[in-house]
């Protein structure tokens, strides 16, 4: 019996710039061996070469789930939701299309077990949720790939648009760089910026040396 489980992660949940994307995976226990001997593993651990490579292999042995938020969606949504709850809504949908028996998930909280109830409690489905799921469980480790490849081809669209800004994470200078220098520019920042997020109002108050303490 091939039984059906879920895995869930996200990528972008930090970054200043760019989109957050949720995937959720269902596959049976075949389908995990066949994609863990193809040497599918958590996609920090991966190049992007290889996250592109396995990224067509999942798509053709599991079915599969991605949502995403844009910035300007995000900008929206927070006035409502914290991030996390934008994730867990995210979640929940993804369980509900996918039906599997059992769902993994990469938990986003510290009280992982009120999140698991509050899953279960919404999708009537088992879960089993811990931090860094994505390094623990393969069927969490399918997801994380697919959501790093989606987030990273959204990024190489928006950076044809806006030019080069790093990866979009405020502990990346070139990220900063392009932020001040938009803003000095324009006398505001730019839709694909979370304008919700602390890093933000350091940028347009602080000089480039004060916000990275040099």
């Amino acid at each position: 019996m091939n039984v059906k489980t879920a895995g869930i992660d996200e990528a972008g949940k930090g970054p200043v710039i760019g989109p957050l994307v949720v995937c959720g995976v269902l596959c049976g226990e075949r389908e995990i061996e066949i994609l863990e001997s193809a040497g599918v593993k958590d996609s920090k651990k991966l190049s992007r070469e290889r996250r592109e490579e396995l990224y067509d292999l999942i798509l053709e042995t599991c079915n599969v789930k991605v949502i995403k938020f844009s910035a300007e969606e995000l900008n929206e949504l927070m006035g409502r939701y914290t991030i996390n709850q934008i994730l867990k809504r995210a979640y929940v949908e993804i369980i509900r299309s996918l039906k599997p028996k059992v769902a993994y998930i990469d938990c986003p909280e510290r009280n992982v077990e009120a999140f698991k109830h509050e899953i279960e409690e919404k999708t009537g489905v088992e879960v089993i949720a811990t931090h860094k799921a994505d390094e623990i469980f393969t069927v969490v480790s399918i997801a994380s790939v697919v959501a790093k490849v989606e987030r990273d081809r959204e990024i190489d669209r928006l950076k044809k648009i806006y030019g080069d800004f790093g990866s979009g994470y405020p502990s990346d200078r070139r990220t900063i760089e392009f932020l001040r220098n938009y803003l000095k520019r324009h006398g505001e920042f730019p839709p694909i910026v979370r304008k919700r997020w602390r890093t933000l109002k350091r940028i347009a108050t602080a000089t480039l040396n004060d916000f990275f303490n040099l």
